[in-house]
């Protein structure tokens, strides 16, 4: 077997000198045959980068359109535009990689989708997106769910 690993990472600039970013790795086996196949080799690394500059894209898009309140908290994740001090508030944290998996897995036996869940409650296509706090409030959720009664939206 042969690994074809691609990686993308962007930043963009935003107002008062602030930025985000975005970056995805993605990594593909491929049967070694294809290493004596340039032509066709070169096309599956172009469609990898394909998919992670889509990644990437939807990504920075999703975050510039979600600057409406979140269940958790005026700040979406992202840092408020400043207090009646002028302070402004830390990002909060992120979601653990254990419960990005767990939300995934409770979300398969659920057949539930994910996707939309996580638009509707939250407003963003991804469990890493999400803080600790809501991941941990989503997998309660989920957990409270009869198995096969998943949203099938």
């Amino acid at each position: 077997m042969l690994k074809l690993n691609v990686g993308l990472s962007r930043k963009v600039g935003e107002a008062n000198y602030g930025s985000r970013g975005a970056s995805v790795h993605l990594e593909l086996e491929v049967e070694s045959t294809l290493a004596a196949d340039a032509k066709t080799l070169q096309e599956r690394i172009r469609s990898l980068f394909r998919l992670a500059r889509s990644a990437v894209d939807e990504e920075l898009t999703g975050h510039a359109s979600t600057g409406s309140p979140s269940a958790n908290g005026p700040s979406n994740g992202h840092p408020s535009s400043g207090s009646s001090n002028g302070a402004t508030r830390p990002a909060p944290r992120p979601a653990t990689a254990s419960q990005v998996r767990a939300i995934h897995a409770i979300a398969g036996r659920l057949s539930l989708d994910l996707t939309g869940e996580l638009r509707s409650r939250y407003g963003v296509g991804y469990p890493e997106q999400l803080s600790i706090t809501q991941a941990s409030e989503l997998i309660d959720a989920l957990k409270a769910q009869p198995a096969g009664n998943g949203s099938h939206r």
